[in-house]
C-alpha cells in the first residue's frame, strides 16, 4: 500500500508535539511544513532534543547536527505549577496553554492538569503576577528519553481538540455579530420595493445555535469546576489574597481578557450563574 502522508506529515510524527513554539513557529505542524519547504532547519527542537535531530535526519537523509541554541537547549521536562496564593484569575494563562491543561475561570483560582501539560512554558509570561513556575520532572532524563510516544500523540489530540475549540468560539462569535447586523439592517426602514424583492431568510441560524450551545456547555462545565475549587478552599480558609490591590499594568492585561470574554458572551453567562440561586444554577436557561 502506498503511503499518502506527504513529507509535512511525516515529520510531524516524529515531533513532541509540545506545541511549545521554541522552535521558532506558532506550533509542531507550521514547523513540519516549514522543514518541509527548506525554508527551516530540522535542529530548532529543543523538547525532542538530540534524538529528535537523529529521527528528523533520518527521515531527510541528512547528517545529525547539535540542537541550534539560539532555539533553546535540551532540558529535562518540566511540568507547570501555580502558587493558587497568588493567583489572581486573570486567565491569561488559560488563553496562552496550547493544550487546555489549565483548569479555572474568570477571578477564580486557575490549576494545573498535570497529566496534560507538555511543560512549553507558554503560560509563564503572559501570567501578571509571576504566579507559574515550571518545575522539572523528569529527573535528569531529557528530550525523548523524558517523552513518550504515547504522550506525544496525546498532546497533538488535545492541540487538535483546542484549536477546534477556538475556531467553533470565533465561528460562535461571527454568527452573533451577523445576527446583530441582520436585526440592525431589519429594524432599519427599507424602501417597500427593495423589501419587496428581498427573499426570505434561509434558516441558517441553526449551526450557529448549536455552536452557542456547545460553547454554553463548556463554560458551564469550567464554571462548575471553579465553584468546586472555590467553595473547598473557602472551606480550608484558602483563597486568592492579593486581588485588591494591582498595578496599573497587570490591571490592563485583565481588563483586556475581561474584554475578550465579553466579545465571546462568556462574561454574561458567568453572571447569570453566579447570581442565580444554587438550586436553578443547573436549570437549562
Amino acid at each position: 500500500m502506498n503511503d499518502s502522508r506527504t513529507l509535512a506529515d511525516r515529520i510531524e510524527d516524529l515531533l513532541p508535539q509540545t506545541q511549545c513554539t521554541k522552535c521558532g513557529y506558532d506550533g509542531c505542524r507550521p514547523y513540519a511544513e516549514a522543514v518541509a519547504a527548506g525554508t527551516a532547519s530540522y535542529n530548532q527542537c529543543p523538547p525532542g532534543g538530540a534524538e529528535g535531530v537523529v529521527r528528523l535526519a533520518h527521515l531527510l537523509g541528512k547528517p545529525v547536527i547539535p540542537i541550534n541554541p539560539d532555539n533553546g537547549v535540551e532540558r529535562p521536562r518540566p511540568v507547570a505549577f501555580i502558587d493558587e496564593q497568588l493567583c489572581i484569575g486573570c486567565t491569561l494563562c488559560i488563553q496562552a496553554c496550547p493544550v487546555d491543561a489549565i483548569v479555572g475561570a474568570p477571578k477564580q483560582m486557575h490549576t494545573i492538569v498535570q497529566d496534560l501539560c507538555t511543560g512549553c512554558d507558554l503560560c509563564v509570561a503572559p501570567c501578571p503576577v509571576d504566579c507559574i513556575a515550571m518545575i522539572p520532572v523528569t529527573g535528569d532524563a531529557t528530550g525523548w528519553d523524558a517523552w513518550t510516544q504515547q504522550q506525544a500523540d496525546e498532546a497533538r489530540l488535545h492541540h487538535d481538540r483546542h484549536q477546534a475549540r477556538l475556531a467553533a468560539e470565533r465561528d460562535a462569535a461571527e454568527a452573533r455579530a451577523a445576527a446583530r447586523r441582520a436585526a440592525a439592517s431589519v429594524a432599519a426602514p427599507a424602501p417597500v420595493e427593495a423589501a419587496a424583492a428581498t427573499p426570505a431568510a434561509p434558516a441558517a441560524d441553526a449551526p450557529a445555535a448549536d455552536a452557542a450551545a456547545k460553547k454554553k456547555a463548556i463554560i458551564q462545565a469550567a464554571l462548575e469546576r471553579a465553584r468546586q475549587k472555590k467553595a473547598e478552599l473557602a472551606a480550608s480558609g484558602d483563597g486568592p489574597r492579593n486581588t485588591e490591590h494591582v498595578s496599573a499594568d497587570v490591571q490592563a492585561q485583565i481588563d483586556a481578557a475581561e474584554a475578550r470574554r465579553k466579545r465571546l458572551g462568556i462574561d454574561e453567562q458567568a453572571q447569570k450563574d453566579e447570581s442565580a440561586p444554587d438550586g436553578d444554577k443547573d436549570k437549562p436557561a
